[in-house]
């Protein structure tokens, strides 16, 4: 067992924790603060997403052109096949959180138009506008042309180039930004307490929280019967073998950490084990599908609490393009996958910073769910994707390295 002194130093080390020992401590003493100070702290934060927008159409292109130049590394059929499986397990759950947000909102006629309005502002905002050219969709296309042509046509001086481009921002990210989250969060807390914000995601939010959780569960429970077939039987075999992953996730809030033990449940669920530990690996923090549908259906819904109509097949269309690409930039950003989404509400879907507070707060109080949901989600696609890859391509890589 972990003694007191050796507990409290790997608790100020888990981000949830900074978090809330942050947050707890602002709350004590903001009735006590000038107004500059908690303007101050809001400005803060803008400095940071106005920061995180001029650096995510770079980020995005780096990270995929190094995700698609990989090909030309060991069975690069089969690495483009499961690269392909994730983004579009990924953009399903997005227009599935499309209907069920569109289902929801038509069950609840109270929720309408939201009227806040405040007079609480940044201190001063960067003043450079980012040009309308240096967009997200820029990034991922030229970060595919790269890739693609290295994978086909390698060259040291352009891997040495995406390599290292990579690792900077890599750096960047989780250097820099990530641990910025804790003061990146306090700046919208400040924002909420003075505009009674909390209290409004409170009487509007809490019901659509219930039936998320609702959603999540049909849809894991569709992902096993997809992978199991018609055996009920099977279907609740494949869901316990994945239960304790998604525990120790519920409680340790990291994909990651829990690797190991959804490699073994998801391992049980295949026809050849030896097949997880090299999907799980390539999939954790891209394929994450409690998180493209929790962070979709409540951008959804806030847009039309605060717009007053649903999002547009266009709007929508383009936004989960983006959004499905962008999670390939999130995989280095443990933790801190939120920084490269929440420009990318602002500039397809027109977040407000009201609106980026909300869906902020929601992702706090909801991440422990969140990663649950990846991590069984992840093992249950695990056995969806053999499925696959047997119909396209057989026999499966491991079983030809061993028939060698």
């Amino acid at each position: 067992m972990k003694s007191a002194s050796s507990l409290i130093p790997a608790l100020l080390k888990h981000r949830s924790f900074q978090v809330f020992l942050v947050l707890s401590t602002y709350l004590i003493f903001a009735q006590a603060l000038p107004q500059v100070m908690h303007q101050f702290f809001y400005t803060l934060s803008l400095f940071i997403k106005d920061m995180l927008i001029w650096v995510m159409p770079i980020t995005v292109g780096f990270f995929i052109a190094y995700a698609v130049q990989s090909f030309e590394k060991k069975a690069p059929l089969f690495i483009l096949i499961l690269l392909l499986f994730e983004a579009c397990s990924n953009f399903m759950s997005v227009w599935y959180a499309y209907g069920c947000a569109t289902f929801a909102s038509e069950i609840l006629p109270s929720f309408g138009v939201s009227n806040l309005s405040s007079e609480f502002t940044a201190l001063w905002r960067f003043p450079v506008v980012k040009p309308s050219w240096w967009s997200a969709e820029k990034g991922a296309i030229l970060g595919l042309v790269l890739g693609c042509f290295n994978a086909l046509k390698p060259t040291a001086k352009l891997t040495q180039l995406i390599t290292q481009g990579r690792g900077i921002l890599e750096w960047i990210l989780t250097r820099v930004f990530a641990r910025l989250i804790p003061l990146f969060i306090l700046g919208f807390a400040a924002q909420m307490y003075q505009t009674n914000l909390l209290t409004h995601v409170f009487a509007h939010y809490s019901v659509l929280v219930l039936w998320l959780m609702a959603f999540l569960f049909i849809y894991l429970l569709f992902l096993f019967t997809l992978g199991a077939g018609p055996s009920f039987t099977k279907v609740l075999a494949n869901i316990k073998n994945l239960l304790p992953a998604g525990g120790i996730a519920l409680t340790s809030g990291c994909s990651l950490s829990t690797m190991p033990w959804t490699i073994q449940g998801a391992a049980k669920n295949l026809e050849n084990p030896n097949l997880a530990q090299g999907i799980i690996p390539a999939t954790t923090n891209i394929q994450q599908i409690g998180d493209c549908i929790a962070n979709t259906f409540l951008c959804f819904l806030i847009y039309r609490h605060f717009y007053g109509v649903n999002p547009d097949l266009i709007t929508w269309g383009s936004f989960s393009i983006v959004f499905v690409l962008a999670r390939f930039a999130t995989a280095a950003v443990l933790g801190g996958a939120i920084f490269i989404m929440l420009p990318i509400y602002e500039s397809y879907l027109n977040f407000t910073p009201e609106m980026i507070a909300i869906i902020l707060a929601l992702n706090v109080f909801l991440d422990p769910l969140i990663t649950s949901t990846n991590v069984i989600a992840n093992g249950a696609l695990c056995r969806v994707f053999e499925k696959v890859w047997r119909k396209i391509h057989a026999p499966l890589p491991q079983e030809e390295k061993a028939s060698a």
